[in-house]
């Protein structure tokens, strides 16, 4: 089956960075250092991903049209007017929720295999 760019499925699986990037732009938009900082609070400072890899991913991310430049920035006093802030579009969203829903179907294999217990993080 040919799959198109439109098409969520297209673009999986994705790397690490590109999912964690899409994961911290899930609830607002940020940009590159805000993406950074709920990287390694959400993962407990086990990934601290390096800006080079960051930027690398956000233009792959660009290009395959998940993510783009916010319209909207903070009020001047608030912000550094350096800072480009990103946000999902719609067909990173639905990337997104389909690398979830890939992963998750992963980790029920792992449990039926019974590398997990049962109950863990569900």
């Amino acid at each position: 089956m040919t799959r198109t760019a439109s098409d969520p499925q297209a673009h999986l699986p994705l790397t690490a960075s590109m999912f964690h990037i899409l994961l911290a732009l899930a609830d607002e938009e940020r940009h590159g250092y805000g993406m950074l900082l709920e990287i390694e609070q959400r993962t407990r400072g086990e990934l601290r991903m390096g800006t080079g890899t960051m930027y690398s991913a956000i233009r792959r991310l660009r290009s395959k049209g998940l993510i783009l430049e916010a319209d909207e920035r903070p009020a001047p006093e608030q912000d550094d007017a350096r800072r480009i802030y990103y946000r999902l579009t719609d067909l990173g969203h639905e990337v997104l929720t389909a690398e979830a829903v890939r992963l998750d179907e992963l980790v029920a294999q792992a449990r039926g295999k019974r590398l997990l217990p049962a109950g863990r993080g569900g």
